[in-house]
This record gives C-alpha cells, structure tokens and sequence, in this order.
C-alpha cells in the first residue's frame, strides 16, 4: 500500500537540499579558497573539475534505477553531503587544508549528482501527475532558495565570522559545521517525511550485458539525431562565454582592489551575488519561460542570444570604472544576470526539443551532460588567462567569445511552433496533417 503524505511535507524541503551541495561545490567553494589565499589560476583550476560528476552523471544514473530504492538513495546521499561537508569544516584550519577540502568536494559533488538523480526520479514516483504539474513551480523556487541561502547569508555568516573572530580558515570552518549539521537535520527529517511509493519497491530486473547494451543504444542513437553536429556544438558553444566568466566574476568582485578586483567582502558578495544577482536571475528564467511559451523557441532565439551574451559588458564597465557604491555594483550584477537567466532559457527548451523521440529522458541527461562539460572546459584556463591578461582584458576577451554564441545559434533549425502553448498552432498542425 502506498503511503500518503502530503507533497507540502516533502518537496521543498528535497529540492532544498537538492540546491545546497551544489551552490556549495560551484560557489562557496570559490570564495573559500580566494579568502584562503589561493590564486585565480589554482582555484579556477581545481573547482572546474568538480563538474566532472555531473558530466558522466548519466552514464552511471542506470545503476542508481536498478540498485537500492530512490529513497534509499536519497537519504544515504543526504547522510553523505552532512559527512563531506563535516571533512572541509575539519580540514580547512589544517596543514593539509587543500588536499582535504578538495578531497571532501569532489565527494560532496558525486553525492551531489547521484542525489539530483534519484529526487528527480523520486519526485515522479512519489506524486501523481496532477501533483507533479502542480509541484514543478514549488520545487524550483525552493531550490533558488537554497542559492540565496548559500551563495547569499551562508557567505555573509562566514564574513561576519571573520569579523568576530579575526582568523578566516576558524570562520570558515565553523560555516562548514553549520552547513553539515544542517544537512544532518534534513536527512532525519527526510528519513521520516519521505513516502514509500510502491512503485519505488519495485525493481526492474536486468543484467550487466542488457544494462550495457541498453546504454550504448542510448548513446548511438543520441549521435544519430538529426541536425547532430549542430545541436552538439550549440550546447557546447553556447554557454562557452559565461564558462569563461562565471567563476572569474566570482573572482573579480571580492578580489582586492591593487589586483584589480572590486574588494567586496563575503558579506557584501553575499548581498551582491547571492541575493541580488539570484532574484536577476529567476526573474530573467521565468520570463523567458513566459515568453516562449507565448511565441515559441524560434520566435524568441536571438533576442534571447543577445540577452545572455550583451550583458556581459557590464564586468567591462565596471572593471574601468571600478565603483565603490555597492548600489551600481548590484544594478550591474542584477543586469547581467537577469540577461543570464533570459537568455538560458532557450538553451534549456533546445535541450528538450533535441531530446523528442525515443529515450528522450536519457537523450536529456546526456544534453546535460553536455551542458556540465561546456562549463567545466573553460574553468580549466579561466584564472590563468586572467591572471596573463588582467580583469579588463579578460572582460573585454569574453566579449568577443561571445561570437562564438551567435555561430551556433545561426545553424540551429527549430520549429517554429515548438513551445509555443496555443490552440490554434495544434490547429494548424492538424491542417496541414489533413492536407488542408
């Protein structure tokens, strides 16, 4: 018998849990080490590679279908991320604070990736369908509120922290602690709150050779899609530029101001990024969602190409100017991330459009993995190309990457009612299907 509980109880508190790990991998990570010490080459260097778990994320998502439950998986990752979060606040004030922080990153990452697998799967599983259209919304916003949560007041705890304490690495350890046993308190919670969906009991028989075999059809028909080379090179491409500055801006806004940089301090970016720049970018997300399903993909393509890539300009501007009112400093971030979010949309609805058709949900995840890689390529070389260059140059290199954007978006073929939510558009479909 499946047992009820009511979806308020569980789903935001998932996708919150969902949220933080990941903010605290691709971001906290970043101003941890610069707070460190550790230069823009090194730390752009050693955070690139831990998207390496959700790069190959689908090619081990089979075994987390076929092995354990999905809340089994969910709540042994959650035990997993209060653990590697407990190893950096303990090694960071060490000897060895770089070998262990980065050891407990790259677990927190894989526990990360295999706990988004199984919420996802178990959010299916454990709502009906009528819930699951109703929930969508819900579990989004919560997972934003876990980026203000981490990028925004957990930042600015552990620069008040210094403040008070006068020692970065003790102020940084003592967040980490904060961030596992809250994480320890979620996984009580889930292991309680979480129903048990008989559908999740039951498991699907299969062998290594089918398993295998089912995998490689997956990935050879991925790679026989039509528009192949220029779909692939749009989801590598097309994300390039902000590869590029993501983690660089990140940089650049706390950065002292003799090495160029704005001097913010953790809670200052705290307000900055982690607020400010995350109410852009949900805004930015859900009116390009709005507007694309009012006009569809291909109506809204280049103003979209524009909004993710023009924006950009601003890290130019205020790397001449160099502001200190903190007012300009979040109309510009606010600006480039509401572009960001605007113009990511129709990188996400070209992910499902390329997926239609058979073993569309593997074909997705291997989009995203996609997506991971286009990120995690340009980390590698971003710190020590600014670090060559400077901020300015650096800024003003992005801008010209983002030509690369454009190229990609040229060759797409899209149709032109794909997202579009009208009746008239089935209504024509329907004509010309009929010949009329």
């Amino acid at each position: 018998m499946k047992q009820q509980r009511n979806p308020w109880a569980w789903v935001p508190s998932l996708y919150f849990a969902e949220g933080i790990p990941y903010v605290a991998v691709m971001t906290i990570s970043l101003i941890m080490y610069k707070r460190l010490g550790m230069s823009n080459t090194d730390i752009t260097l050693y955070t690139s590679w831990l998207y390496l778990p959700w790069v190959i994320k689908p090619f081990w998502s089979p075994f987390v279908d076929i092995m354990m439950t999905k809340r089994w998986w969910i709540v042994a990752m959650q035990l997993l991320v209060g653990a590697a979060l407990g190893g950096v606040a303990f090694t960071v004030p060490g000897p060895f604070w770089l070998q262990g922080t980065l050891f407990f990153f790259w677990l927190m990452a894989f526990s990360s990736a295999t706990h988004d697998i199984a919420a996802d799967g178990f959010y299916m599983l454990g709502l009906d369908q009528h819930n699951q259209a109703w929930f969508v919304g819900i579990r989004s916003t919560f997972y934003r509120i876990a980026t203000i949560f981490g990028q925004g007041l957990l930042v600015m705890l552990a620069g008040n922290l210094e403040v008070l304490t006068r020692n970065v690495r003790y102020s940084w350890s003592l967040m980490f602690y904060f961030m596992a046993g809250l994480f320890i308190v979620l996984w009580l919670y889930h292991n309680w709150a979480l129903p048990r969906p008989v559908e999740d009991m039951k498991k699907q028989r299969m062998t290594m050779k089918v398993l295998f075999s089912e995998l490689i059809r997956t990935v050879a028909t991925f790679f026989r899609k039509p528009q192949m080379v220029a779909g692939i090179c749009f989801m590598l491409f097309y994300r390039m530029p902000e590869g590029l500055l993501a983690k660089v801006s990140a940089l650049f806004l706390i950065d002292a101001e003799h090495n160029g940089g704005l001097g913010l301090s953790p809670a200052e970016y705290g307000l900055v990024q982690g607020t400010v720049g995350v109410v852009g970018l949900t805004l930015g997300g859900i009116l390009g969602g709005m507007a694309a399903g009012r006009d569809g993909l291909k109506h809204w393509l280049w103003p979209m190409v524009c909004a993710i890539t023009l924006p950009d300009v601003v890290y130019v501007y205020l790397s001449y100017v160099m502001p200190s009112d903190l007012m300009v400093i979040n109309v510009c971030v606010f600006v480039e991330q509401f572009g960001y979010g605007f113009g990511f949309s129709a990188y996400m609805l070209y992910l499902i459009y390329y997926s239609q058709g058979e073993h569309k949900t593997s074909h997705y995840a291997l989009c995203t993995a996609l997506m991971a890689l286009s990120m995690m390529i340009p980390g590698f070389f971003a710190g020590a190309l600014q670090e060559t260059v400077g901020y300015r140059m650096f800024f003003i290199i992005v801008m010209f990457a983002c030509s690369l954007t454009f190229i990609v978006s040229a060759y797409l073929k899209i149709d032109p009612e794909f997202g579009r939510k009208s009746d008239d558009a089935t209504l024509r479909k329907d004509k010309v299907r009929n010949g009329e």
